[in-house]
């Protein structure tokens, strides 16, 4: 046994979420939260979304969230094909 605990056929997969929180950032946030996509919704809100390599990313991501105490929305595990462009109309 080699003490890693990954689910089978889930290896090396980079997976994709969205990071929904309450407010607008610059673009200039992107590299602070490791080059996801920030999407700025006329709600108000602002979405980042992208890949993260594994859950201890997530929990490093999200961590960023609660240190600069921006409200958090949602989390949400995405499929590739759900991916919002920054250029479609809300």
């Amino acid at each position: 046994m080699n003490g890693t605990h990954s689910a089978p056929g889930k290896q090396n997969r980079v997976e994709l979420y969205e990071i929904r929180i309450k407010g607008h950032l610059a673009d200039r946030w992107s590299s602070w939260f490791d080059g996801l996509t920030i999407i700025l919704e006329p709600s108000g809100d602002t979405l980042l979304t992208g890949p993260v390599v594994d859950q201890a990313a997530l929990h490093g991501l999200l961590k960023k969230v609660r240190d600069c105490g921006l409200p958090l929305i949602s989390v949400q595990h995405i499929e590739a094909g759900q991916v919002k462009n920054p250029d479609d109309k809300v």
